[in-house]
């Protein structure tokens, strides 16, 4: 199987501790420039928004490293 390519967006929020949560389940895209007006779109309504793509080879559970596309607010760390 070839490798896809996975756009996805979250945000983010505090919770009552004061720790980021995320907001919702992440969203995916088919298309970066959808992603990114989703993500500018989102960001004045949470703390943090991050919108990023990688590559994955699914059929194996490998994916590369992530891209970020847009980034606001406050975010955790990517892995």
């Amino acid at each position: 199987m070839d490798p896809v390519r996975l756009i996805v967006v979250m945000a983010f929020d505090r919770s009552e501790e004061g720790e980021l949560v995320p907001a919702f389940e992440a969203m995916q895209f088919d298309f970066e420039d959808r992603a990114i007006r989703c993500a500018r779109d989102l960001a004045s309504q949470h703390v943090g928004v991050l919108a990023w793509v990688r590559e994955a080879e699914l059929d194996i559970g490998e994916y590369g490293p992530p891209t970020v596309l847009f980034q606001a607010g406050e975010v955790p760390e990517m892995e």
